[in-house]
């Protein structure tokens, strides 16, 4: 079965995010994907990793106690989407907690003869849909960590042969209707395509 983890993360219903996200649902859905739908915000995802998590963090399994409801779905998926802001230069905090607190040793990566390896095999898709206030050179120029972190660092823990879109659309403090929705209509197609 095809199942996809969407992973939303900004807390305004309002939002230009929020359209983001609708499309991404929607456009999965109706290319028979399976939607787990996960609104980090509306589920109340805490991101702080406790003293208590942090000392644990190496003792697998018990390590995914306090997320396992997170652990057991990403584990579940094939496919994972991030639909996210980019707010100075990194993830919202809800999102950088969640992979904090879910992506610990025994559920991302694991050590194999001394060397990190992935282990989320399970996912062969990825998809970052964002959006950045300041244009593209000036992402550039900052190293654009968002970016290098979706197509290098989650690179490792997923499938070897994974397919990877980042779907970002720079310049959103200046950015037109027209911009906006042609943004739109990219994450539409590239949806219908996923």
């Amino acid at each position: 079965m095809k199942r996809a983890l969407v992973l939303y993360a900004h807390p305004c219903e309002e939002s230009f995010a929020a359209s983001v996200h609708q499309t991404v649902v929607t456009r999965l859905r109706a290319n028979d994907w399976a939607v787990d739908d996960c609104n980090l915000y509306a589920e109340g995802f805490s991101p702080v990793l406790s003293a208590e998590e942090r000392r644990g963090y190496h003792d697998i399994g018990p390590n995914t106690l306090p997320v396992q409801d997170y652990v057991e779905r990403i584990r579940r998926a094939r496919a994972l989407v991030m639909v996210f802001p980019v707010w100075n230069f990194g993830y919202p905090a809800i999102l950088k907690g969640f992979f904090d607190r879910v992506f610990v040793p025994g559920v991302s990566f694991g050590m194999v003869d001394g060397k990190v390896q992935g282990m989320l095999h399970n996912i062969r898709r990825v998809a970052a849909v964002t959006t950045y206030g300041g244009t593209r050179t000036r992402a550039t120029l900052a190293g654009d960590p968002p970016r290098r972190i979706v197509m290098r660092a989650l690179r490792k823990t997923v499938h070897p042969g994974a397919g990877f879109r980042y779907l970002a659309l720079y310049d959103m403090n200046r950015a037109t209707e027209r911009d906006r929705a042609a943004h739109l209509n990219r994450v539409y197609r590239e949806m219908d395509n996923f």
